[in-house]
């Protein structure tokens, strides 16, 4: 297989198929890796570059404020020039960016190259979107977005955990270095084994001018919009499970540092089990039937888990069990509603998947700044923001379905 050639998964061997979804799966990852591996490592980055806590913890908020931003920059490019070549130059920035956090003498420094990082990683999520978009149809897309979770989802599980053994043997900076080597890989891997899903003949060369009016059509587009709304509300359950989590398992509940890693693993099981099984749902049920099921769910869960954590009533078994319900239903809604959201789009995928990245990650970041800003020493910042993003989301999805889509 000639890594330039355009190449449907059809006419590739059961080997080139298996490497390509790997490679997807890895591109993909970049952030949920860039995350969650130097989390064990805050304390030892605030030591040594001696800054505050708060400002190692801002680096969080800095890599999503740059994938937000930079993920806007490759979907005009990607529509332009295909996707392999937007896409090696952000992996490279990232490879490039990150060898830039493992040398940092400084808080600045760190934040500059974190951002920097955010923005070259950012190709890879723009750009797996849309090859799924270029390759198949809304029900296959959907199917295919549940595969790549399956290899996104052990990126949470591994990465705190191997991000604690490599502190042990080479520390914070050699975490950077082994991030560092995976966007190395990742770099080769696409070169080598990456197809280029997007002919020539299906390029748009627009200007500034004309890249800026097709994201104006998307915002107008208020079918896109609101499936984009909800994708950002499922990333709002997630990012205020991540951020409160800590304190309500370790502070409230009394599970120890070791122990929490368990329930976190548990927790990111049951999303994976869940992207899964609606592979197999997919065969009797249509990507809005069952995001729509698995919202009023999650809605449901959300508010159960709240009426808990005010009340107290069913202590941490109850909460625990809702809180896991909520993760596994956004097993489900992450890759329908990817999917319903791009189905539109096949001369502007890029594009979309561009904003689609921008907006899940903006309201997925306010979920989480919302669960610190309304910190009050319980549990309810976080159960009431996870309770407020699904039924939200659930509303968004509902009105999505009822607006017929409008081609961009």
């Amino acid at each position: 297989m000639r890594a330039a050639t355009t190449v449907h998964p059809t006419e590739m061997n059961r080997w080139q198929l298996g490497f390509f979804v790997l490679i997807l799966g890895a591109l993909t990852a970049f952030s949920a890796m860039s995350i969650d591996m130097y989390l064990p490592a805050f304390p030892q980055m605030s030591r040594d570059l001696h800054v505050p806590l708060s400002t190692v913890q801002l680096s969080v908020s800095a890599f999503l404020f740059g994938s937000a931003l930079g993920q806007l920059f490759y979907g005009p490019l990607a529509d332009r020039w295909g996707r392999r070549l937007p896409l090696l130059m952000g992996l490279s920035l990232y490879v490039a960016a990150t060898i830039g956090c493992a040398l940092v003498k400084s808080g600045e420094a760190l934040l500059f190259w974190r951002i920097a990082m955010a923005v070259g990683g950012g190709a890879g999520m723009v750009i797996s979107r849309a090859v799924v978009r270029d390759l198949y149809d809304t029900t296959e897309a959907a199917r295919m977005f549940s595969l790549l979770m399956l290899i996104m989802g052990i990126a949470p599980i591994l990465a705190p955990i191997g991000g604690g053994q490599l502190l042990l043997v080479t520390g914070w900076r050699g975490i950077f270095g082994f991030l560092a080597i995976f966007g190395l890989i990742s770099l080769f891997a696409a070169a080598v084994g990456l197809p280029e899903s997007l002919p020539s003949e299906r390029r748009h060369r627009r200007s500034m001018g004309e890249m800026l009016k097709v994201y104006w059509h998307l915002v107008k587009n208020r079918h896109y919009l609101r499936y984009a709304v909800a994708l950002g509300c499922v990333a709002g359950v997630n990012f205020a499970y991540i951020s409160g989590a800590p304190f309500v398992f370790i502070e409230l509940h009394g599970v120890s540092p070791q122990q929490f890693g368990y329930f976190f693993a548990v927790n990111a099981f049951g999303l994976i089990g869940a992207s899964q099984v609606n592979r197999a749902l997919l065969r009797r049920f249509s990507p809005q039937q069952i995001a729509r099921a698995a919202f009023m769910v999650n809605a449901l869960s959300g508010i159960l888990l709240t009426a808990c954590g005010y009340t107290g009533f069913g202590g941490f078994q109850l909460q625990g069990l809702f809180i896991f319900t909520c993760l596994c239903m956004t097993g489900l809604l992450y890759p329908n509603i990817t999917a319903l959201a791009m189905a539109p789009f096949d001369k502007a995928a890029g594009s979309a998947s561009a904003l689609l990245g921008t907006i899940q990650y903006t309201l997925g970041a306010s979920g989480g700044a919302l669960v610190g800003l309304f910190h009050n020493g319980t549990a309810l910042p976080m159960t009431a923001t996870m309770a407020v993003c699904g039924a939200a989301g659930l509303a968004a999805l509902s009105a999505a379905g009822r607006v017929g889509s409008q081609h961009c």
